[in-house]
C-alpha cells in the first residue's frame, strides 16, 4: 500500500477513537476501579494491555536496579496493578510492597500471589491513591524505600504528577532511590493507536477496553522528568530509551513494543 492511503486509512479510524475515549469516566478512581473489575483472565488472561505476558521487559531493568537500589531498603512498586512487576521484584529483593489505587487490581494481584518457593523477597499489597497528600506516610517501616513506578506519571494531569512526586520524596527518604520508567511515544492518539494494532476495520479488544474505560495517555521523556522531579531537589543518576512491552495484539513484530524513557533518581 502507498503511503498516501496508509495514512488515509488510518486516520479513518479517528472518529470511532474519540467515540470510545468520550465514554471514560472522567472520575480517575473510578475509571481505574471500573477497569480493573472488568478483567477476568487469571494473570490477566491477555486482557491488561500493558502486560506482555513474559519478563524480558523486567530483566531489561534488572542490572539498574541492581545497581542503585539499596538492597537494605523495602521496594515499593507505585501503580502495582495486578502485580506482576511487584512478583519480578521479589525475585531480586528482600521486601517488596506494591500499591495501586484499585481495590479490584489488589484483590487480584493477592490472589496471584506466587507460592513462597517461586519467590525469595516478601510481598505485600496495599490500596493507596498516592496522589493523594500523605499516602506514603507509614507504608513501609524502614527510614526510606526504593521505589519502583512503571508507567503512571504519563496518564496522570500535571497537579496529580506533582502530588505524586511529593509522596514519592516521603517514600524515599535519605537512602532510597526511585526508578522511573514511562512511555515516550511521540505521535498523536491515533498514531498511538495504529502502532498498537487498530485499524479502520477493529481494534484490538485489550487496546479497545483501555481507550474506553481508562484517561488519555502522554508522553514522558526527559523534559518532562526534569518538570515533574526537579533537579533542584532530585538528583539524575541514570537515564535513557527504553521499550515498554504490551501484550500482542497483532502479528507484526515489533507492534508489542512502544518506545520509552527510564530514570533514576534520588533527594539531594
Amino acid at each position: 500500500m502507498n503511503p498516501f492511503m496508509s495514512t488515509v486509512r488510518k486516520y479513518l479510524m479517528a472518529p470511532r477513537l474519540v467515540r470510545l475515549a468520550s465514554s471514560a469516566p472522567k472520575n480517575r478512581p473510578l475509571a481505574w476501579e471500573r477497569y480493573w473489575a472488568g478483567i477476568t483472565g487469571a494473570g490477566g488472561g491477555g486482557e491488561v494491555l500493558w502486560d506482555s505476558g513474559t519478563d524480558r521487559e523486567f530483566l531489561g531493568y534488572k542490572d539498574v536496579l541492581l545497581r542503585h537500589f539499596d538492597p537494605e531498603l523495602p521496594v515499593v512498586d507505585v501503580g502495582c496493578g495486578h502485580g506482576s512487576f511487584t512478583r519480578a521484584l521479589a525475585g531480586l529483593f528482600p521486601e517488596v510492597v506494591g500499591v495501586d489505587i484499585s481495590r479490584h487490581a489488589v484483590e487480584r494481584a493477592r490472589a496471584e500471589q506466587a507460592s513462597p518457593d517461586e519467590r525469595s523477597g516478601s510481598i505485600a499489597y496495599e490500596v493507596r491513591d498516592m496522589t493523594v497528600p500523605g499516602a506514603g506516610a507509614g507504608l513501609v517501616e524502614a527510614a526510606g524505600a526504593n521505589v519502583f513506578i512503571r508507567g503512571v506519571l504519563h496518564v496522570l494531569r500535571r497537579d496529580d504528577q506533582a502530588a505524586l512526586v511529593e509522596n514519592l520524596r516521603i517514600l524515599a527518604g535519605s537512602r532510597g532511590a526511585v526508578f522511573l520508567v514511562e512511555t515516550n511515544f511521540r505521535g498523536g492518539p491515533v498514531s498511538y493507536a495504529s502502532h498498537l494494532g487498530a485499524t479502520a476495520r477493529g481494534i484490538p479488544a485489550p487496546l479497545e477496553r483501555a481507550i474506553r474505560g481508562l484517561p488519555m495517555p502522554g508522553h514522558f521523556g526527559p523534559e518532562e522528568r526534569a518538570r515533574v522531579l526537579s533537579p533542584a531537589v532530585w538528583e539524575l543518576l541514570e537515564d535513557g530509551p527504553a521499550v515498554i512491552e504490551t501484550h500482542p495484539l497483532t502479528g507484526h513484530e515489533g507492534r508489542n513494543e512502544v518506545p520509552g524513557y527510564y530514570a533514576v533518581l534520588r533527594l539531594r
